[in-house]
């Protein structure tokens, strides 16, 4: 049995605001170069030797109306002066036969940076805790490297995040992020 294994993945964001939700929704994967692919949402794994490509050079490899396999935060609100992000962290270990994981943060009252931060704790929390090791992200972190140290491995973490503040008298505003994969 052939399974699929993504060889690369990149990173996109976005943000839509429309009168209604879904609509706000549809703006936001359009912002992110997304709206033309048939999105299945997947769990959290970095496949080992996943090879992480930039925005652009990934959606060359699509085509429009093609299944896409994405992990893929989301949050809308129609609250005016609302701050709302969304997040996906990733975990990646310097081992390049290890896998990584990829979490998906969405919040109400986070800036990008805060949510960021967040996203990059979970992705490394949820790494330890499939390989079975205790983890405190506030002893893990080697502030000097900025990597986290995870048992005898090293872990590299980065995220990308949207947020926005929700305009007055707009309607919904959607903010997403996601990690695409491509086979």
């Amino acid at each position: 049995m052939t399974q699929l294994v993504p060889r690369e993945v990149f990173f996109t964001k976005g943000v839509g605001y429309h009168r209604e939700e879904l609509r706000s929704f549809e703006l936001a994967l359009r912002d992110a170069g997304i709206e033309k692919y048939n999105l299945v949402q997947v769990s959290s794994i970095l496949p080992p030797g996943c090879k992480t490509v930039s925005r652009n050079r990934g959606l060359t490899k699509m085509v429009p109306g093609g299944i896409a396999y994405c992990v893929l935060a989301r949050c809308s609100c129609n609250e005016p002066r609302r701050l709302i992000a969304a997040s996906i962290g990733c975990a990646i270990p310097t081992d390049k036969n290890a896998y990584g994981y990829l979490s998906e943060h969405h919040a109400y009252g986070q800036n990008e940076k805060e949510a960021g931060d967040y996203a990059e704790d979970l992705a490394a929390a949820m790494l330890a805790s499939t390989l079975g090791i205790e983890f405190d992200e506030n002893k893990s972190w080697d502030e000097k490297k900025e990597v986290y140290r995870i048992s005898d491995k090293i872990v590299k973490t980065v995220n990308i995040t949207q947020s926005t503040i929700v305009p007055n008298k707009v309607g919904f505003a959607t903010v997403i992020a996601s990690a695409v994969f491509i086979f």
